[in-house]
């Protein structure tokens, strides 16, 4: 995916911008050349400003991918993930694991899930972000009740853990 955007973006860096920020937020591009949030309609202004490029970046970056069947394809059908709960996870008492994860990620997420299970305790939700747009991406996971400090140095222990925070 990555490689298609910069290849047909590659001369244009604040219509990679603009390219980055629609897949980083959800938004996607409708048969009309609008930018929507699932049905909720997205300025120009709004994501120019969300991306720091001029506005004019905007509709070129949208002009290019309309002409494009594979970015038109690739623009049309990226969804919304929802809600991270992350924000409002001390609100309503579930506990935030969050885990930075070096270049040699593989299984991360599956030793983290295990470790945890294995501690009787129930995931409510799990993000990961992309490892080719973060240089150090963060995986995120959400549960049931705030995990208890112990397990900080177990999630240290697993390959490709940098640095691990619980709150």
């Amino acid at each position: 995916m990555w490689e298609i955007i910069n290849e047909k973006f590659k001369k244009y860096p604040a219509r990679i911008r603009v390219a980055e920020k629609m897949i980083e937020l959800g938004l996607s591009v409708h048969e009309d050349g609008k930018i929507y949030c699932g049905n909720l309609k997205i300025s120009d202004k709004a994501l120019a400003k969300a991306s720091e490029v001029d506005r004019r970046a905007i509709k070129s970056t949208i002009e290019i991918i309309q002409e494009d069947p594979q970015l038109f394809n690739l623009f049309n059908n990226i969804i919304p993930a929802g809600t991270l709960l992350k924000n409002i996870a001390k609100i309503v008492d579930l506990g935030v694991i969050e885990i930075e994860v070096g270049s040699d990620n593989e299984g991360v997420l599956a030793s983290t899930t295990n470790l945890i299970a294995k501690n009787g305790i129930n995931i409510r939700q799990a993000y990961a972000e992309d490892s080719e747009m973060q240089e150090f991406p963060i995986l995120t996971v959400i549960t049931d009740n705030p995990i208890n400090g112990d397990l900080l140095s177990e999630f240290l222990k697993i390959k490709g853990v940098n640095r691990v925070s619980i709150y």
